[in-house]
């Protein structure tokens, strides 16, 4: 019998990077942790949801350029850090040390010998090890956001979806745009639900609520090999003049 598959499903909220006084670089850092370890069947087993002691607090949660932006816009970190000082004040969210997070990895590493996830790995991965939250040994990893646009973003379907929503990027400078595949637009599709409300953009919540649902689906349906070694994605195959039609 094959050994059962468990997953440990991490999503992060970062800060803002920038200099300290001496004009060194500080590198963005996770200010909100959230992991859950599950099976195939999208069962939990264990969580961590916290923020990040000497991190959270510390230093600006991070925040885009664009004044429009009413999800990260600079405007709106005062609300954003009364979402989690709520959190801390009710208990959905604890503060914690970085060593304390790394003690939680290291036991359900030892009971579960989960395989690692994120919708977008690498960024996650980068954020935790400038904060020193250690993944390293989990040498069982893929990225769900690369599985997810291998399973479906290039199927009809999924375009057909993507029109009726109209997902797609601002056009660039060069004239390229592209239409998306991240987790917001991915779970409206896999659920079949256009109206499916955006992330909250906080850790434990987009984990449980939009990437568990999106992995659920991915690995009860592809094979293994298929998900564990899933094309990286390219823009250049999703540029929507080579996909769509004006009328």
């Amino acid at each position: 019998m094959s050994k059962k598959d468990y997953f440990l499903l991490i999503d992060t909220e970062t800060t803002q990077p920038g200099k300290d006084k001496d004009g060194n670089k500080i590198p963005a850092m996770v200010a909100d942790f959230g992991a859950i370890i599950v099976d195939r069947k999208g069962r939990e087993y264990a969580r961590c949801a916290v923020m990040i002691a000497g991190v959270y607090g510390k230093m600006p949660l991070f925040y885009s350029s664009d004044p429009k932006d009413d999800v990260f816009g600079r405007h709106t970190i005062d609300r954003r850090i009364q979402v989690y000082d709520d959190m801390l004040d009710n208990g959905t969210r604890m503060l914690a040390s970085i060593n304390a997070v790394n003690r939680w990895l290291e036991n359900v590493l030892g009971k579960y010998d989960p395989i690692l996830t994120a919708y977008n790995i690498a960024f996650d991965v980068d954020k935790m090890n400038n904060t020193g939250i250690d993944t390293s040994k989990f040498d069982k990893r893929f990225c769900l956001w690369y599985a997810a646009q291998d399973k479906w973003g290039s199927k009809k379907a999924y375009r057909e979806f993507i029109l009726q929503l109209h997902e797609f990027t601002n056009r660039t400078g060069l004239g390229n745009m592209s239409y998306r595949t991240n987790a917001e637009t991915m779970i409206k599709f896999v659920l079949g639900d256009p109206d499916f409300p955006d992330e909250p953009h906080t850790a434990l919540e987009d984990a449980l609520y939009y990437e568990l649902p999106i992995l659920k689906a991915l690995v009860n349906s592809t094979p293994k090999k298929r998900w564990m070694n899933p094309k990286p994605y390219n823009w250049r195959n999703f540029q929507v003049k080579d996909w769509f039609v004006a009328r």
